[in-house]
């Protein structure tokens, strides 16, 4: 049984996931609705779904495998739902950071102004650009499936003494993970590689808008300014994303209690829920459809008292 305090906590983990799946189900479904009339689907609009939808289905997961460990611990050891829930996240995981990733550099090609001849030939080949990150995608997948089978098997051979898988577990467990978050760490820099140049673009634009003498923002400011919020509040909710892993993981080697369990499911699922807000209230055509939908709202809920 929960105490209070970890009740508490569980609740608000629950409607931080909640918030977050009809987030993404709304960026979904806009960029989809926009497909089905146009018959045919930006850029932008194939990175912000394909985000959206790995958002969804880690936050499943995350959910899943949080209530499964507090209440069903058994159900992970007699089913083997403990090697699927991983597969998939390891799967989900990749999938969401490289889409994050892929916006970054979007972002970046789309909106920074550098005359580098380097800068000149990535924009102009940004198709190759993104099918060189889709053959990153498949190879860091392929080296995370591949360390994670490793750790599977060995954990069940170490099952055969005792002490010894504990012993193995302490100091091998981090080192396993750590190794198997390498692709999405490199995907992370890269991103963040993205940002930086985007600051030294927009530094560089205010610089000669100075020297032209005019103090106003112009559009491409905005721009520079939007996309920085986006990729700067990626890189902070995706830090604070991997400490709260890293405290779930240190929980489950200490046998620490539940409260600081699903203190870190509560850090963890900051990533993945927050950040599609933060896309909705950057992208125009995703903040003019929420705001509609929201004065429909009203609407209907001051019918409603009217009729009362």
């Amino acid at each position: 049984m929960l105490g209070e305090a970890e009740g508490m906590l569980l609740f608000v983990a629950t409607s931080e996931a909640v918030l977050g799946v009809l987030g993404n189900i709304f960026i979904a479904l806009v960029n989809c609705t926009e497909y089905s009339k146009n018959k045919k689907l930006s850029k932008i609009g194939f990175i912000l779904t394909g985000l959206a939808t790995s958002r969804i289905c880690l936050i499943w997961i995350i959910t899943f495998d949080t209530y499964t460990k507090l209440f069903s611990i058994h159900t992970l050891t007699y089913f083997n739902l403990y090697e699927c829930i991983n597969y998939l996240w390891i799967i989900m995981n990749q999938l969401s950071v490289w889409f994050a990733t892929s916006l970054s550099i979007f972002y970046f090609l789309k909106i920074a102004k550098f005359s580098h001849y380097i800068f000149i030939w990535l924009k102009r080949r940004n198709d190759n650009v993104f099918t060189f990150l889709v053959g990153c995608l498949f190879v860091s997948l392929f080296i995370a499936i591949a360390q994670f089978v490793k750790m599977v098997n060995d954990i069940k051979m170490q099952y055969r003494n005792i002490s010894m898988h504990v012993h193995l577990e302490e100091n091998e467990l981090l080192i396993n993970h750590a190794f198997f978050q390498f692709g999405i760490l490199f995907f992370f820099m890269i991103a963040v590689i993205a940002s930086l140049l985007l600051i030294i673009s927009l530094w560089r634009h205010n610089k000669l808008m100075k020297l032209n003498g005019s103090g106003f923002r112009d559009l491409n400011t905005e721009a520079h300014m939007k996309a920085m919020k986006v990729l700067i509040s990626f890189i902070i909710l995706f830090i604070l994303y991997f400490v709260g892993l890293v405290l779930e993981i240190l929980c489950f080697i200490w046998q620490e209690g539940k409260l600081l369990i699903i203190l870190g499911v509560i850090i963890i699922l900051m990533y993945p829920c927050c950040h599609s807000f933060i896309l909705i209230l950057a992208n125009n055509q995703l903040k003019k459809v929420s705001l509609k939908l929201l004065k429909q709202l009203k609407c209907c809920d001051k019918e409603e008292l009217w009729d009362t």
